[in-house]
């Protein structure tokens, strides 16, 4: 679930705003009296402040996009030479009576695959497909409904499917497409593993369609395929928690796709085209249905989506409060639209939740939809069996109402939703302008403000250029590449020198051209975005993301400019940069993670290697084969050098008390890691194995006992630390490493900021822009205590939100100037956030590079 504020009414004339009640109530009886309005809770501190344990396996899981597994489940996805049924005998999984699921009376995850056995033998309709594996390793289901297709018909669906995306003008004319093209619609099911009911109420739904032998469901089948993904997030449905095995939530994760279930979403996303989805969660009371708030994001076609998902909001309104249960005898509040019955804190504006992501695919009705009785968290804990199950069934029945109300959406509006989702797309191809929302754009939508205009400019095309000045940045290049591809956006690269927007680019650079489909999935990715702190006071999650600042390519934006005559070439896949020098000494740049992969891979073969004061690293002619494979495994360039290097790296074994984001980056670095926390601490901890301990989340200096502080502290007094945050501060501060005071920005800022970087070992080579989220400086620098990196002067923020705290302290222009990361012979303290979430790649590398020089200065040495 996403928790926002109470907030009034917008000015329509409807009935008076309701109450948005948090997850921790009973809410058996209605409130006597108006609620007192709290503080939003945007933030999931359950993931994002506590130390991670994530197990290697999953993270291995996680980091490999691409393998055999995955690219397995993508064919299976991608495959139109077949028709449907698709049926296909699951094996089963083994009884776990551990499951979190059975307490609520719920479908356990083991009890899936023979369910979807037992459906698929009701008759012809339903089909089954392995998606992919989950971070734990579980089997993801997508489980097709429509009526039977031969091969011929599937293949017909799959070329009208691609004449939408491909040749928008066209297919709008196509009488073919208007008489016979199935709807895709996706059903997307308990993507917070704690959110269970979803995945019930759609086995429920699939059993009734697989038999029905009314009209009606003959005709939806006839012209629809809905593709339910019956549980997102299996790791989370058994463990009873909201993220998965990674320790990810998974729906703030669909910028970077770090994780295997987002990217089986993803290419559900693209292989299907839903023209509308459903993502099921919980637990808002009355039964919250997007569409949103404002802001709403820039790059949508947004007067198509509006117009449809309030139309479809409405219809699933109507259905939940039809169902009959009451605050009185139920307490059950009746449903509400956060368009219409908010005015702020529950926003559409980063692409990082599946509806918003799915937006960007041709989706013109996209909804989370909150069902409304808590039953997880402390409420799981706490609550009798009986009242548990009570609340599961009355969330099992609203999930099936607002599924049901969906299809007959898509029933009543076929025509006219695959109609706009080919305007998406001719839009985008046609470099057509976008079309501010109003009450003329989008008749019978209630309260459409100038609050709700948002729209950009985009650019004839980005350019990631290739070439000598680029040769620093070719491993980051080649990576956003194969992610923009992986999304489904298109990229050229010129077979020889051009010019656009009066420059002239190299063989070899790479293109993006905005007259695609998908432009607005490319300008979102790629764009700096917008600093919106004065359009609303707080923003439920990230406000900024850049891949084109924080993913350490150079990306240019062109304004201007014909690509008729350029020489583009599409790709498929990123040219490889791998290479090593024939002769002599090797030099690797240490400015991208897959560099500080390779290293690491190489300090654990035993090889000799030295660091400039640059802060390369210098591998030594006799390792040549070595680096050769290393080169080949992580796409990485070694230079001829006659640098000799000056002081050695040795093998570094980090202890972190991290979030599971940063675990994660650390071990795509390849770093070995031993996971630490307060209570790991305090159970007794073998400092021995350790070179340097890393710290940001879940490890409080005085909630150690006194032996764990004891042994912390010899640990300290010989080692070094690097810290991120308040949490890494405050441990520096507490051992007394670092003379500096850490100033605490506004917890609720967050995003792409401006930075200026030293020329030390550490940031010489940094990009200059950095990402925040809960920012923190460092004032009272005391002897010895080197500033890396400092906020720009004026205002450091480039795109996302940080106003000033209520006391007017915490701002952007409190932070201007000062030191966002400071160092000094035995303490690296960021106050940026290098590692969110696996998400700023570009920046990764500095804390590599800290980590190297840390372990370098602990006196175990």
């Amino acid at each position: 679930m996403r928790i926002t504020r109470t907030v009034p009414a917008r000015p329509v004339p409807i009935a008076a705003a309701l109450a948005l009640a948090t997850a921790g109530s009973l809410l058996l009886t209605p409130p006597t009296a108006a609620a007192e309005p709290r503080p939003p809770v945007h933030r999931e501190a359950a993931l994002d402040g506590q130390a991670a344990r994530t197990p290697v396996s999953a993270a291995q899981r996680a980091l490999a996009a691409g393998a055999d597994s995955e690219a397995a489940a993508e064919a299976v996805l991608g495959d139109d030479s077949r028709g449907y049924p698709r049926r296909q005998v699951l094996a089963p999984d083994p009884e776990n009576p551990a499951d979190k699921s059975i307490k609520l009376g719920l479908t356990p995850y083991h009890a899936i695959a023979p369910k979807l056995n037992a459906l698929q033998a009701l008759g012809d309709r339903v089909s089954v497909e392995v998606a992919g594996r989950s971070a734990g390793g579980h089997r993801l289901y997508l489980v097709t409904v429509t009526a039977p297709e031969s091969a011929g018909q599937a293949r017909a669906q799959a070329r009208m499917r691609e004449l939408i995306e491909n040749a928008p003008a066209t297919a709008a004319k196509s009488p073919g497409i208007k008489r016979s093209y199935k709807a895709p619609v996706f059903l997307n099911n308990n993507i917070h593993g704690n959110e269970w009911e979803g995945t019930d109420a759609s086995l429920k739904l699939i059993e009734r369609l697989a038999a029905a032998t009314d009209g009606r469901t003959r005709d939806l089948l006839a012209h629809s395929r809905l593709y339910f993904n019956i549980t997102a997030n299996p790791d989370g449905r058994i463990a009873g928690t909201r993220a998965n095995a990674g320790g990810f939530d998974m729906n703030r994760d669909f910028v970077t796709a770090s994780q295997p279930e987002v990217r089986a979403m993803r290419r559900i996303m693209i292989d299907k085209q839903p023209a509308v989805m459903l993502d099921l969660h919980g637990y808002v009371n009355g039964t919250l249905i997007e569409p949103t708030t404002p802001p709403h994001g820039e790059n949508y076609e947004y007067d198509l989506f509006l117009k449809n998902t309030y139309a479809n909001a409405l219809g699933m309104e109507a259905a939940v409060n039809g169902l009959g249960y009451t605050a009185e005898k139920d307490g059950v509040e009746p449903a509400q639209i956060p368009f219409r019955d908010q005015e702020e804190g529950w926003d559409d504006w980063p692409p990082i939740f599946t509806p918003q992501y799915a937006a960007f695919h041709g989706t013109v009705a996209a909804h989370t939809v909150e069902i409304p009785l808590p039953v997880n968290n402390a409420d799981y804990e706490t609550l009798p069996v009986s009242e548990l199950r009570r609340r599961s069934a009355i969330n099992v029945d609203v999930a099936g109402a607002a599924l049901r109300a969906t299809l007959d959406f898509v029933q009543a509006r076929h025509t006219s939703l695959i109609a706009d989702q080919i305007e998406v797309f001719r839009r985008g191809s046609a470099g057509a302008a976008q079309v501010p929302v109003s009450p003329q754009t989008v008749p019978g939508v209630p309260g459409i403000g100038p609050e709700d205009v948002y729209t950009t400019t985009f650019p004839r095309a980005y350019v990631i250029p290739a070439g000598p000045t680029a040769q620093r940045s070719a491993p980051a290049a080649a990576r956003l590449v194969d992610h923009l591809l992986a999304n489904d956006v298109r990229v050229t690269r010129a077979l020889h020198s051009f010019r656009l927007g009066g420059r002239t680019y190299a063989k070899g650079s790479y293109v993006v051209d905005l007259r695609q489909p998908k432009r607005g999935l490319a300008n979102v990715l790629l764009a700096d975005g917008r600093d919106i702190s004065d359009k609303v006071s707080v923003m439920y999650d990230i406000s900024g993301w850049s891949l084109g600042r924080l993913w350490g390519a150079t990306v240019e934006p062109v304004t201007r400019g014909s690509l008729a005559a350029a020489p583009l070439r599409p790709v498929s896949a990123a040219t490889r940069v791998a290479y090593v020098a024939p002769r002599g000494d090797l030099r690797l740049r240490l400015d991208d993670p897959r560099e500080i992969a390779a290293v690491n891979s190489l300090l654990r073969q035993g090889v000799s290697i030295r660091r400039t004061a640059d802060g390369s690293a210098i591998v030594p002619a006799s390792a040549r084969s070595k680096a050769a494979a290393a080169a080949k495994t992580y796409d990485v360039v070694f230079d001829a050098t006659t640098a000799r290097g000056i002081t050695p790296l040795h093998r570094t074994r980090v202890a972190a008390a991290v979030t599971p984001g940063e675990l994660l980056a650390l071990r795509e670095m390849n770093f070995e890691v031993a996971p630490v926390s307060t209570a790991v601490l305090n159970a007794g901890f073998d400092w021995s194995k350790v070179d340097v301990l890393f710290v940001s989340a879940g490890l409080d200096h005085d909630d150690l006992s006194p032996a764990a502080r004891t042994a912390l502290d010899a640990f300290l007094d010989r080692h070094a630390l690097v810290g991120r945050g308040a949490t890494g501060a405050a441990l520096n501060a507490a051992a007394g490493l670092l003379a500096v005071k850490p100033v605490e920005g506004n917890g609720d800022a967050n995003g792409v900021v401006r930075v200026a970087n030293s020329r030390s070992a550490l940031m010489r080579g940094a990009p200059s822009h950095g990402f925040v989220y809960a920012p923190v400086w460092f004032t009272d620098l005391g002897p010895g205590v080197r500033v890396e990196q400092a906020y720009a002067t004026g205002n450091p923020l480039v795109s996302g939100h940080w106003r000033p705290s209520q006391d007017g302290s915490g701002g952007p222009s409190a932070a201007a100037g000062r030191a966002a990361v400071v160092s000094g012979p035995r303490a690296v303290l960021f106050g940026t956030e290098p590692l969110f979430r696996d998400h700023p790649k570009g920046e990764f590398a500095q804390v590599g590079r800290a980590l190297f020089g840390m372990a370098q200065a602990s006196g175990s040495r």
